[in-house]
């Protein structure tokens, strides 16, 4: 691993004058996935600037009945909080599915959202990969498949963005504060990831310098009928070949509003809304599910390791749609599909 120096911000606005000041300069907090690229020689900042002990560690609610998730919550404390617990059951799920405990407890929740895709030759620095020298190829368009995404994707890029919370937060509408040198600003979350296209090197839209400051849900949390199922190799410690969010209101025996996204499949969590509003005012069962995961399925694109992944995620969605109409979400720590 590098020498690099190493500094701690004292505010955000500390963070901020400290990151601008060094253009190979890196936030740190959990470090979990920071370091491992570290280690690989993916990354390599000449400065860490520790942001752990800044005030973003509180989670609480908004003046429209919201919540407001400081960055550095860790997930396990974001997982079993209460408020969370309560009210955003389908978040709670997500988290406990991802990763180890040991993890959990250090990773933040606005590091959640910064991982890097972990894709073999994304890691692998003596093969080509565009996200790590922009121009240099995909060694995955030629490779080992099996992981990579089903949608989105483009020539330069079919990696996956690798996070559970992410496909929930961006199924409830969440927002991403931000601060920089131009100030703070509001990222809908839907907006914050990006499909490779071209420049699969930028995994999101922020802009150079800013930091993550906290996560805002909205007051809908679909605490009633809801679920997450993660499709994987293993019960525990894996990425999702295949992930959904589902989350549903149903009224007078109809679904009133829906909520999908999924996860393992993209470059970003990946939501249709226009399957959301196929579902609207239908009856809550596999006609209407179906219909539903063929429309979030129809751009999709396999490749010679990877097409099963298309009907896994049909069969999934389908799955994870009828969990969350019966009011019987997926235990995390459950082998059996419920």
């Amino acid at each position: 691993m590098i020498n690099f120096q190493y500094s701690r911000a004292t505010d955000v606005a500390d963070a901020v004058q400290q990151i601008a000041a060094s253009t190979s300069a890196k936030f740190i907090a959990g470090g979990t996935n920071l370091i491992d690229l570290m280690k690989d020689d993916v990354e390599r900042p000449t400065r860490l600037i520790d942001i752990s002990r800044l005030p973003l560690k509180q989670v609480q609610q908004t003046a429209d009945g919201g919540l407001h998730i400081g960055a550095l919550v860790p997930n396990s404390d974001l997982a079993y909080h209460p408020l969370i617990e309560q009210h955003y059951p389908l978040v709670s799920s997500a988290i406990r599915a991802g990763a180890s405990q040991q993890l959990r407890n250090m990773a933040s929740t606005g590091g959640n959202l910064l991982q890097r895709t972990r894709c073999a030759y994304f890691y692998d620095t003596a093969t080509p990969c565009n996200k790590r020298e922009p121009g240099s190829g995909c060694s995955a368009l030629t490779g080992a498949q099996r992981m990579h995404a089903i949608l989105g994707a483009s020539e330069a890029c079919i990696a996956v963005h690798p996070s559970d919370l992410c496909v929930t937060l961006v199924a409830l509408d969440a927002k991403v504060h931000v601060a920089g040198p131009a100030g703070a600003r509001v990222i809908p979350f839907q907006d914050f990831h990006r499909l490779p296209g071209n420049t699969p090197h930028l995994d999101t839209n922020l802009h150079p310098h800013e930091i993550i400051t906290a996560i805002e849900l909205p007051a809908q949390g679909f605490a009633k009928n809801y679920s997450y199922l993660k499709i994987r190799d293993r019960l525990s410690y894996a990425f999702a070949l295949v992930s959904v969010a589902a989350a549903l209101e149903l009224e007078g025996g109809k679904i009133k509003q829906a909520r999908l996204a999924l996860g393992g499949v993209a470059h970003k969590p990946w939501r249709v809304h226009a399957a959301e509003a196929a579902l609207q005012g239908q009856v809550p069962d596999g006609t209407a599910f179906a219909r539903a995961a063929d429309l979030v399925l129809k751009d999709a694109k396999g490749y010679p390791h990877n097409m099963f992944k298309i009907d896994l995620a049909r069969r999934a969605t389908i799955r994870t749609l009828t969990q969350a109409a019966k009011g019987t979400p997926q235990p995390p720590s459950n082998k059996k599909i419920m």
